[in-house]
């Protein structure tokens, strides 16, 4: 999905105009930029935040010499999911009653087994 077409998803979504959607997009663009920017964190709870991480100086090599070089230190913007994105990306995986069963009684054989030995 590129821009143009989240403007269109917005403006649908929040019975906008997709002139007003696009500012508002704008905005929390730049918004988010600019805290980040500035050394602050920015969490929207569910779906994620937003800050900036220092990546430290290390060694890596130029390939087109093959030579090894030094990449200096530096900030960098990082994102981090929250539970609910994380959740609506990948759904933990819900098992059926038999297998939950199943796996109950594997675990409680097992201690019984364990119990045995001592």
């Amino acid at each position: 999905m590129n821009k143009e077409q989240l403007v269109k998803e917005i403006a649908v979504k929040a019975s906008l105009s997709q002139k007003e959607a696009s500012q508002i997009l704008d905005a929390l663009t730049d918004t988010i930029m600019e805290t980040v920017a500035s050394g602050d964190k920015l969490t929207l709870v569910g779906f994620g935040s937003f800050e900036a991480r220092h990546r430290s100086e290390r060694s890596g090599i130029n390939p087109q010499t093959k030579e090894a070089i030094t990449i200096p230190a530096t900030r960098v913007p990082a994102f981090a999911a929250g539970k609910l994105f994380k959740e609506k990306v990948a759904p933990e995986k819900q098992q059926t009653p038999a297998k939950a069963e199943t796996e109950e009684k594997s675990q409680s054989s097992s201690k019984t087994k364990s119990k045995e030995k001592s």
